[in-house]
């Protein structure tokens, strides 16, 4: 099919109409660039009032709730630019700069996705990502370079990093046809980590480039200690393991994860009453051992 625009902007809508809102009104639209909301099954008809309010807008409404990877995929089935913006819906442009991203892209056949510089949406809008470090081999924990701290413009240099930020990274459509779309298993939280992981292993690389700020409001869909929030993180960790660890390494992070991590979560929720945050920990356990992941 051939492509109609450049550029394919994609965001998941969940009882988020606010923000989402807030997001189109920050980009300008012209006729290089469509706009794709997808509602991951909104408890009101969300789908409608955007259309409504934006017409320009291509809207996609999911009857079922299909999960971070699986609204974006739904929305890259759809999408018919031959670059693909992928946002949270708790983002926006201050300014929007997206042609040098897109110019990093097409620097090199090797680059597949490129992130833009994240800051906090609150206060004196600190630095979220500015590239990451890698994953430790054991304990799957690594660091977004720059968290929490002011921007001065000590980041302010392009550099390859080893994986994209969920919350805003810009793709080229050649490279998901040869590495596939996201992992819908995960559902929520460390989707992009593997993703990232799919896309390095096909012989791609990934770049942060911060000629682009998005400015992010950060998880208002989930919260930061939701019952739903720590299963996920809990089942995901491993389940990250078990799709890309391989030898001794993927056994001792096993171990690390379930006979440590979950231990302290366990006694920290349990003396703080947070009985409920307990039995999510113990669920994405079981949940783990218990399901056949692809």
């Amino acid at each position: 099919m051939p492509q109609e625009c450049k550029l394919s902007i994609i965001t998941i809508n969940y009882n988020g109409l606010k923000n989402t809102c807030e997001l189109i009104d920050s980009i300008p639209f012209n006729n290089d660039l469509e706009v794709i909301v997808v509602d991951n099954a909104s408890t009101q008809d969300e789908a409608s009032i955007i259309s409504e309010r934006y017409p320009q807008v291509k809207v996609i409404r999911s009857q079922q709730n299909l999960g971070f990877a699986g609204g974006n995929n739904l929305g890259i089935q759809k999408a018919q630019g031959n670059y693909i913006l992928l946002i949270n819906n708790d983002t926006y442009f201050k300014e929007f700069n997206i042609d040098p991203l897109i110019n990093r892209l097409e620097s090199s056949d090797r680059i597949g996705i490129v992130c833009p510089k994240l800051r906090f949406a609150w206060g004196k809008n600190p630095i979220q990502y500015a590239g990451y470090t890698p994953l430790s081999s054991i304990t799957v924990r690594n660091q977004a370079i720059g968290f929490g701290e002011e921007d001065h413009g000590q980041y302010d240099t392009a550099h390859p990093t080893p994986y994209a930020h969920g919350a805003a990274m810009l793709i080229k459509r050649e490279a998901i046809e040869k590495v596939g779309l996201m992992p819908e298993c995960f559902f929520l939280y460390y989707e992009e980590l593997d993703w990232s992981m799919m896309f390095t292993r096909t012989g791609y690389q990934i770049w942060y480039d911060p000629a682009c700020t998005v400015y992010h409001k950060e998880s208002q869909a989930t919260g930061q200690n939701s019952p739903l929030r720590t299963y996920y993180i809990t089942r995901n960790r491993l389940l990250l393991v078990k799709r890309n660890y391989q030898g001794i390494n993927k056994y001792l992070s096993y171990i690390y994860q379930i006979g440590l991590v979950a231990i302290r979560d366990i006694i920290r929720y349990t003396l703080q009453g947070r009985y409920d945050l307990v039995k999510a920990v113990f669920r994405g356990i079981i949940h783990f051992h218990c399901s056949t992941f692809n």
